[in-house]
């Protein structure tokens, strides 16, 4: 762990423990609703510009921008926000090499320790508390957390979508470790090079995962738990026609075993419940994504997938005023440059709408 995490570290538990002594105030004074409004109302309220949610690229590219606007913008981070810590699924990936500027890669926690510096750089005020309840009915927008509440003229929404993972034995054992829930992010690692890789899904997503894995892999199993993929016509005819792709059809994980990294799969045959050993260096999950929306409590619109839905070409969300950007808006993509790219778009139009209603303000006047 690098010493810039310390500081980070100690906050955080600072802050935990405060929560845990808000948890029990909360717990032996009474369960009654009139009770948690009363205690909203002592809640510490905080007045800002802008307000962004979330900790990954596109919230610290918001933040740079906006900050160096003179917007003031506050962040907050989260903590342990969906099982994952501040700096969002970066911090799960031991290596990253396709971020410009970085000809030799660096570990994805180093690249968001170096974006909330620079946050912290041009003015960011940043709290590690995660957002649990928004209001977007009217403006000033209201923003939740357990300690604060926060009355902002416009948000930037960017708190991600966290890839779906299954588990079983030795999953997390050998997560970076030989496990991925993104080939175009890990594929090309040494560690998987001309080594035999496996997926697990059915859908599109699994299909392009699998030819892209065949660029480095020696071969490429698709494990699907059922006998019929529900990928689109024209993904599967590229998989199965692929000739280093093999699938085995009504199969599941049962285990991963390996010594320092991945060595194996047990595979389960679902029907005849037969259990065979599968020797691969490398598995990636292809099974979806889920955004991390429940929060908004259907105030945005969004997708039939629970994304925020933007307007084409803009970080404009159904609510004026509210923006939304990175893979909370973006299910195609999902990288860490173009959750980047949106932030700035975000920012930038945060920027323009807070002009807007100034020069409206000042007509009114």
């Amino acid at each position: 762990m690098s010493h810039n995490c310390f500081p980070k570290l100690l906050n955080a538990l600072k802050s935990a423990r405060n929560l845990i002594g808000l948890a029990t105030l909360t717990t032996t004074a009474a369960a009654a609703t009139p009770k948690i409004t009363a205690m909203e109302s002592d809640l510490q309220t905080l007045k800002t510009r802008l307000c962004i949610i979330g900790s990954g690229p596109a919230a610290h590219t918001a933040a740079i921008y906006a900050a160096r606007a003179e917007l003031k913008p506050i962040l907050f981070e989260g903590w342990m926000a969906n099982d994952i810590a501040p700096g969002g699924q970066l911090t799960t990936t031991s290596e990253v090499e396709n971020f410009p500027g970085f000809p030799d890669g660096l570990g994805g926690g180093d690249l968001m320790e170096r974006c909330r510096a620079q946050s912290l750089r041009f003015g960011t005020q940043i709290f590690t508390e995660t957002v649990f309840k928004v209001d977007l009915s009217a403006s000033p927008f209201k923003i939740f957390t357990d300690s604060k509440t926060v009355l902002a003229d416009s948000v930037v929404v960017a708190t991600g979508a966290v890839a779906k993972r299954l588990n079983f034995p030795g999953s997390d054992t050998f997560w970076n470790r030989g496990i991925s829930a993104c080939a175009v992010c890990d594929g090309a690692a040494p560690l998987f090079r001309n080594k035999p890789l496996a997926v697990i899904g059915g859908g599109d997503s699994a299909m392009e995962e699998a030819n892209f894995l065949t660029k480095y892999g020696s071969k490429v199993y698709i494990i699907h738990r059922r006998n019929e993929f529900r990928a689109s016509k024209i993904m599967q005819s590229r998989a199965l026609s692929n000739p280093k792709i093999e699938v085995l059809w009504n199969s599941s994980v049962a285990e991963a075993y390996g010594d320092r990294t991945l060595g194996g799969l047990k595979v389960k045959n679902v029907g005849s419940g037969e259990v065979s050993d599968l020797s691969v260096s490398g598995l990636f999950f292809a099974i979806g994504h889920e955004p991390a929306t429940k929060f908004l409590d259907g105030q945005l619109e969004l997708d039939s997938d629970g994304y925020v839905i933007t307007k084409p070409g803009t970080t404009l969300t159904s609510v004026k005023g509210v923006f939304a950007a990175g893979d909370v808006q973006d299910k195609k993509y999902r990288q860490a440059v173009t959750a980047a790219g949106t932030g700035c778009m975000a920012a930038l139009d945060a920027e323009h709408y807070l002009q807007e209603i100034g020069s409206q303000e000042g007509k009114s006047d």
